[in-house]
């Protein structure tokens, strides 16, 4: 059985792909065709689209992940495979923007991180593998979470188009492809000894990962983003209709306008203010 490692550009999953061998290691990039978010450096936007296969204009994450990425690769000595689902503001056109993803809802994750690692497996493995997973010691509940979906031969599924009919019509499959490990939880490595290993490496890191707009991250933290982020939490305020928003509690441009009051840093947040797509 093949191992992969997914690698979210946070320290965490950098961490595991360093000290961890494995086959492969992926990293799936969110992207968008917006303009309002290009990525401005031009030869590195090229460079990008080589690596995912697609023309890439920018990403709702922080810019600074591509670097991490590229800085990664060239710590690892080892190819880091970049894949990309449909673009994110495809995702949302397609429901018409009466709905985006949600707390309940999330599926901006299978669509744009869990779909793109899958078919690229489908294509290039088509066999179960195990899946090295970047939750450390503390984070035993996410694993029994993860486990507890585990089918009755011990791995993960993922349902997915076999083929188109005749007339049209999609096939779908049940597909088994991972068995997820946890490393770090099986030797006790917590959230210090992850920084304190990248302190010295010539690898940036953003303060945080996943995208800068997520509605999980709790509207304090959303309103720095708008201070540091301006034009990618203008592309996720642009979504916001009367109809869809991404929070159940208050709009992204009232987030906007709001805590002007409160000078806010880095400092002030943690992991659980932020979603947990970018460890």
């Amino acid at each position: 059985m093949k191992t992969v490692t997914s690698i979210s550009g946070g320290m965490t999953s950098a961490y595991v792909a360093a000290n961890y061998k494995s086959d492969y290691n992926v990293f799936a990039l969110v992207t968008s065709t917006d303009k309002l978010v290009q990525f401005s450096d031009s030869k590195l936007r090229q460079v990008v689209s080589d690596k995912i296969g697609k023309e890439f204009i920018g990403t709702l994450e922080d810019d600074l992940i591509i670097y991490t990425i590229l800085d990664l690769e060239q710590y690892l000595g080892q190819e880091i495979i970049w894949v990309a689902g449909e673009p994110f503001d495809l995702i949302i056109k397609r429901n018409d923007k009466n709905y985006l993803p949600s707390k309940v809802a999330r599926f901006c994750t299978t669509e744009m991180k869990l779909k793109p690692i899958f078919r690229w497996w489908k294509s290039n493995i088509n066999s179960p593998v195990k899946m090295q997973i970047g939750y450390r010691a503390n984070e035993q509940k996410r694993a029994k979470k993860m486990n507890e979906k585990l089918n009755e031969n011990g791995l993960l599924t993922f349902k997915d188009v076999e083929y188109v009919d005749k007339n049209g019509r999609n096939k779908w499959k049940e597909y088994e492809w991972q068995k997820p490990i946890f490393p770090l939880i099986n030797d006790l490595i917590y959230k210090d000894d992850v920084v304190k290993y990248w302190n010295d490496k010539s690898v940036r890191f953003a303060v945080r990962n996943n995208c800068v707009g997520c509605f999980h991250r709790n509207p304090l933290l959303l309103k720095k983003m708008w201070n540091d982020h301006s034009n990618k939490m203008q592309w996720f305020s642009n979504q916001e209709t009367n109809n869809a928003t991404w929070r159940s509690d208050v709009k992204y441009i009232d987030i906007k306008k709001a805590f002007s009051q409160i000078q806010l840093f880095d400092s002030d947040f943690s992991e659980c203010d932020s979603g947990f797509c970018g460890i």
